[in-house]
């Protein structure tokens, strides 16, 4: 048996699963989400959490800022018993694609995402003020019980110093063939949106004060997976 010090990485084990849904399409119409809401059907949903403050002005080297980046950049946020990540590290951040493992009920189930909407911006107006912004977003591929997107972004006001991570979705139920499945997806699933919501925003405050008390070794998370 392989030491934990050489052991493959964990992202590998799904490496022949991310190569098929480099190929997998987008499982709904995303050309026309301005035309998604609440009425007609979609669920709209926003989180935000306040990271400690900086001072302002450009994120600290060695800030809340920085450490949610590294955070997010992992995908390491959402709770490990709701959701995992897998991905491989050393694919560039706009064409990732990544395995999320999803436990549901006593079941694990494993669905595909495509990584889009990478943004970086230095001074982005908000009616707060100008915001140095970086996240990115993901939609949901062939296959996935749900069909939507979800961006994730951490965001500094530039004259105040404030630091918020913040989540924005838009989801439909998917198709699910398994009756046994959908009648618990159809139970469960929105409870299920709402942990996931809830406990990534207190997940992030967590890694995100841990890596300031320990800079030398922000965000104790594997690469490829979140933990």
């Amino acid at each position: 048996m392989s030491s934990p010090a050489t052991s493959a990485p964990a992202w590998e084990q799904y490496r022949a699963l991310l190569a098929a849904y480099a190929h997998a399409r987008v499982n709904y119409d995303y050309e026309q989400v301005h035309e998604y809401s609440s009425a007609t059907g979609w669920r709209i949903d926003h989180y935000v959490a306040d990271l400690p403050a900086e001072a302002p002005g450009p994120p600290a080297e060695a800030g809340s800022f920085a450490a949610a980046q590294v955070v997010m950049r992992r995908y390491a946020f959402p709770p490990p018993d709701l959701i995992t990540g897998y991905f491989d590290p050393g694919q560039p951040l706009d064409k990732r694609i990544m395995v999320l493992r999803a436990h549901f009920l006593v079941f694990n189930f494993y669905f595909g995402v495509r990584v889009v909407d990478v943004v970086d911006a230095a001074a982005q107006a908000s009616p707060a003020g100008p915001e140095r912004v970086w996240g990115y977003g993901y939609r949901t591929l062939e296959g996935h019980f749900e069909k939507g997107q979800i961006n994730f972004s951490v965001h500094k006001n530039l004259a105040t110093g404030a630091v918020q991570f913040r989540i924005q979705a838009m989801s439909q139920p998917g198709h699910i063939r398994n009756p046994f499945y959908w009648l618990g997806f159809k139970l469960l699933g929105r409870m299920l949106q709402r942990r996931f919501g809830h406990q990534s925003l207190a997940r992030m405050r967590r890694l995100v004060a841990e890596a300031l008390a320990h800079p030398a070794a922000p965000a104790q998370t594997k690469p490829g997976a979140g933990s």
